[in-house]
């Protein structure tokens, strides 16, 4: 009884690490995300490229690859080392889920057809007006599927942050299978089920609120 004690506090607290990269990244980079997408739709051409030449590296690129990068090159360029391994990995989620979410934000507001936007000035309205009374509500409906796939992977990479150490779930879970015990390591999954269900859920039901707009 007291070794599955200090099993289920070890990745309870382990997962409150995976909680804190998860809520965190989502806070920063849900809004971090639409800046980059209005710079890769921007009209002057320099902003464009120079924010569609960042979404494709990063894209491009592994995200632990990423964590490394934010954790290591600072010290080695700047002789600066970065002090806080879980900061680095935030800032490493941050920036990769934002160019992700640029892209979804950028595909969204693209697949609303030029009409609406005529529209919207034949009636009298300013851009600004037109984009959040008539345009916004079409975007975030079409968008929601898709950003639910992201955050439900989200919930997942954040085990990625045991690439530099950060004792989330399942480096907690590793270490109970250098004492031979191997069931913690397989427990873990269902942290991430149950996040993950009830995230599922979460979407499912907007998705059923949005459906009263056929647009």
């Amino acid at each position: 009884m007291d070794k599955f004690i200090e099993v289920f506090n070890s990745l309870t607290s382990g997962f409150g690490l995976n909680c804190i990269i998860f809520l965190s990244t989502l806070v920063l980079a849900i809004p971090l995300g639409l800046i980059v997408a209005f710079g890769s739709m921007s009209e002057f051409k320099p902003l464009k490229w120079l924010t569609k030449t960042f979404v494709w590296i990063i894209r491009g690129t592994p995200l632990m690859l990423q964590i490394f990068v934010v954790f290591y090159a600072p010290g080695l360029l700047f002789e600066i080392p970065m002090r806080s391994r879980l900061t680095a990995v935030i800032i490493a989620f941050v920036i990769n889920y934002a160019a992700y979410f640029s892209e979804i934000y950028r595909g969204g507001i693209e697949s609303i057809p030029v009409g609406q936007y005529e529209a919207g000035q034949v009636l009298g309205l300013t851009k600004k007006q037109v984009f959040s009374k008539i345009v916004l509500f079409q975007v975030i409906k079409r968008i929601v599927p898709p950003m639910g796939n992201e955050i439900i992977t989200l919930v997942k990479d954040t085990s990625l942050a045991r690439a530099i150490a950060v004792a989330e779930i399942i480096m907690q879970a590793e270490r109970f299978t250098k004492e031979g015990l191997i069931l913690p390591l397989f427990s873990t999954g269902l942290y991430f089920l149950v996040v993950n269900g009830l995230l599922t859920l979460l979407f499912g039901y907007i998705e059923k609120r949005l459906n009263y707009y056929k647009g």
